[in-house]
């Protein structure tokens, strides 16, 4: 029983020389399978569409570039100066914005499109769009340099997209940080033209207490007969001088305060005689007056220029060739060895039926 066990195992194990012989007696099915790959790459690579790259890398502003922002934005006036980093990253969240891209394809993509293209579907297509559109870190080593790549069949268009997809994320990004300064500023005034008219109010009232010191004061010294200062020598002199107020204002004398009252009275103005009132009144000024023009402003720069590609980066032509003839060969050996082991299985089936 041993024996005839040993007798049929190497008619049920597979023979590798028996495998390549089967394989080389099926070598014309193998390259015609690897033609057929070959055909067909040959004609997806040299008949499909060429798919153009335009590429634009970018870079921080720099501090020179947003000085305007910063223009009267020091400690002293409670408005902390903008950053580089802050105003780059106003930029790169605009230029990566889901509206930004949903408008540019609106604009730009769907009218480049013909009926029948836009037939489809709308989700299908701006899934289409967008991938054609990247934004990413152009490299590890710099975190703060970025590449926008887009991509067409016209190379030309490439280009145009690439730098209007730019433009329009510099547009939104400095009518963002001008409309921010401007509000700051116009904030910013709107407080000290508060503080000046509290100011101005507060001094109205002053004046109006003033004179109301000065007519009891003036009732005093119309009572005691005083129409001129007492005249006192020595070290008492100037003390009584220096505290001829409050209290002892009568001791100016009527004719004094009378004409005091009389000044008072007609004073036309009381913005020199209210203190910090001028200090105030020139930050309302600049502030007021300040305005950040958008052509004044870089909200990032680009690192070498956006040009037209020359060279497709679809299809790959020699990739996609080599790559059918590849998985041509697998393809064939597997048919092949299939083939093989197929014909190997019906003869031992026919002699096991025969015994």
């Amino acid at each position: 029983m041993r024996n005839n066990r040993a007798e049929h195992r190497p008619n049920d194990e597979v023979d590798l020389i028996e495998i390549i012989q089967g394989l080389w007696l099926q070598k014309w099915l193998i390259l015609t399978i690897v033609a057929l790959f070959t055909l067909v790459g040959g004609v997806y690579a040299f008949l499909s569409q060429p798919v153009y790259e335009a590429k634009a890398f970018i870079l921080p502003p720099t501090q020179k570039d947003i000085a305007d922002l910063n223009y009267g934005r020091t400690n002293e006036s409670e408005l902390t100066p903008y950053s580089v980093k802050y105003v780059y990253d106003v930029f790169l969240r605009n230029l990566q914005a889901e509206s930004l891209r949903r408008n540019f394809f609106r604009e730009y993509y769907l009218p480049s499109l013909t009926e029948a293209e836009r037939a489809g579907s709308r989700d299908g297509l701006y899934q289409r769009f967008s991938g054609d559109l990247s934004i990413r870190l152009a490299d590890k080593i710099s975190p703060d340099r970025f590449l926008l790549v887009m991509q067409s069949n016209d190379p030309a268009k490439a280009e145009e997209w690439a730098k209007a997809y730019v433009e329009k994320a510099r547009l939104l990004a400095v009518r963002e940080m001008v409309e921010n300064v401007n509000r700051e500023a116009e904030v910013r005034a709107r407080n000290l033209a508060r503080q000046i008219s509290t100011l101005r109010e507060n001094g109205e009232q002053v004046r109006e207490d003033l004179v109301t010191q000065l007519r009891e004061a003036l009732r005093i010294a119309e009572a005691v007969g005083l129409e001129k200062p007492p005249i006192i020598s020595g070290n008492l002199s100037g003390e009584v001088s220096a505290n001829m107020s409050g209290e002892l204002t009568y001791i100016r004398g009527s004719k004094a305060i009378q004409a005091e009252i009389k000044n008072i009275e007609e004073r036309k103005l009381d913005d020199p005689f209210i203190k910090n009132l001028r200090a105030l009144q020139m930050k309302y000024s600049f502030y007021k007056d300040l305005s950040v023009s958008p052509d004044d402003v870089a909200v990032f720069r680009i690192d070498g220029p956006i040009d037209a590609p020359d060279k497709p980066v679809k299809p790959k032509k020699a990739l996609v060739l080599v790559v059918a003839v590849l998985l041509g060969g697998v393809i064939g050996i597997f048919v092949a060895l299939f083939r093989t082991l197929y014909r190997r299985n019906d003869v031992l089936r026919s002699v096991g039926d025969r015994q």
